[in-house]
């Protein structure tokens, strides 16, 4: 596998008991490379970045990480090696403040880089550092978002996973996560976002692909994909 690249995945099956959801995905993503992941519901976005990171335990075929054969890995391993995970649904620890929710997730990257400091986090998203004291059960949908990309960005990921980046937010978060968004982009941090807004996600990536019935069906550089008369009739649109 590839020491170039942070994902090399090649022929990925996975199943949820006897149903058959991805059937032989290809995925690669290059360091400091943003890829959008497109599809309509239903079509395996979710389903593959969980088995990519272990989550889905029903899997076929070789996972590579960081040139490491991470096939058969468990979440804890993907995650030591450089890769976080915002979840559709946010995942904050309800029961913590702001500011435990993005301590306790602080360590130094995989060179020991400390860029996303908790300080550049803040600055990043100012609504969390007038909420530290509030736990993250009182915090609204667009500020648990806000807080769960900066819990992400405090591991200091070479790569970070966006599923469903801005789903139910108010239009002026959504600004804000896009904009946060190009902002990782430009730190040089690999991206994969999942959005319901494709035109924002081709805008904002180097590649894309699309999904059907846990297939790829398309893929190319984001403007290909973009430009291609396929690409509204696997959508939907």
């Amino acid at each position: 596998m590839s020491s170039d690249l942070i994902v090399d995945a090649r022929g990925i099956h996975a199943w949820y008991g006897s149903s058959h959801v991805l059937h032989g995905v290809d995925l690669a993503i290059g360091r400091g490379e943003t890829v959008g992941l497109l599809g309509r519901n239903g079509m395996g976005k979710s389903t593959l970045i969980r088995t990519l990171l272990g989550h889905v335990t029903q899997r076929e075929g070789r996972i590579g990480l960081f040139g490491q054969d991470m096939s058969k890995a468990k979440p804890h391993e993907a995650a030591r090696l450089g890769v976080a995970y915002v979840p559709e649904g946010r995942g904050v620890f309800p029961n913590l403040s702001v500011r435990e929710n993005l301590i306790m997730a602080a360590r130094r990257g995989r060179d020991g880089r400390n860029d996303w400091s908790y300080e550049r986090v803040l600055e990043t998203f100012p609504r969390l550092k007038e909420r530290l004291g509030n736990l993250g059960a009182q915090l609204s949908g667009g500020e648990q978002q806000m807080l769960s990309i900066g819990r992400a960005l405090m591991t200091h990921p070479e790569l970070i996973i966006l599923d469903e980046a801005t789903e139910g937010l108010a239009p002026l978060i959504v600004l804000e996560i896009w904009r946060v968004i190009g902002e990782i982009r430009g730190s040089g941090i690999a991206t994969l976002i999942v959005d319901r807004d494709y035109r924002k996600v081709l805008a904002r990536s180097d590649r894309a692909l699309v999904l059907q019935k846990g297939q790829v069906v398309l893929q190319g550089r984001a403007d290909e994909v973009s430009g291609s008369a396929a690409l509204a009739g696997y959508l939907g649109v």
